[in-house]
């Protein structure tokens, strides 16, 4: 029978996490991003900017963290969420910064991914609950994410975990092609 936990992402993980995202974004999102896109991907860039952050983040409240199965003896990363304070990057279009002397209370997941084959194992549910207990530590009251338009599991994911949509919606521009976005919210106390 396999189990699963989550640890903080080291930086010989980078590559892996690189793996993950790559192999993920070709096989769910293959309808939802531009091909082109999705074929210029490259996995040492994306392996730089991982090992980047894992090892450099902005702050010590941003935080990669990795979902890895155990099954016979052998462990395997599945998953990794990427965390930290809401940002520009995590605001509608047209919504105000926060003051750059006001605290920051509201967190962000950036990235949030398990393995399709690795799905419905409880790593997203184990991911999420250590992304909240991180938050919680921290300080923070309240938490966004942005999920494509067109992407159910993700929305199933994130509002059968008690998040909700705050009517805010963007379009990403992926180079030239508009992907429709929706942001979901929830409450920390």
């Amino acid at each position: 029978m396999a189990t699963g936990y989550v640890r903080p992402a080291r930086a010989e993980d980078a590559a892996e996490i690189a793996r993950l995202q790559l192999l993920t974004w070709r096989t769910a999102y293959a309808l939802l991003v531009p091909p082109h896109i999705l074929e210029r991907l490259d996995k040492s860039w994306l392996t730089d900017r991982w090992r980047e952050a894992v090892t450099a983040p902005p702050s010590d409240r941003h935080h990669v963290l990795i979902a890895v199965e155990q099954s016979g003896g052998a462990e395997m990363a599945v998953g990794f969420v990427a965390i930290g304070p809401a940002d520009d990057d995590t605001a509608a279009p047209g919504e105000d910064s926060p003051r750059p002397d006001a605290p920051v209370t509201t967190a962000a997941i950036t990235d949030l991914l398990v393995e399709p084959r690795f799905g419905r194992r409880g790593h997203g549910s184990r991911l999420l609950s250590a992304a909240t207990a991180h938050w919680g530590d921290e300080g923070f009251t309240g938490a966004r994410a942005w999920a494509f338009g067109e992407d159910p599991a993700t929305i199933k994911f994130l509002t059968s975990a008690g998040w909700a949509f705050d009517g805010k919606t963007r379009g990403l521009d992926m180079d030239g092609v508009v992907v429709p976005q929706r942001r979901l919210h929830v409450a920390l106390t």
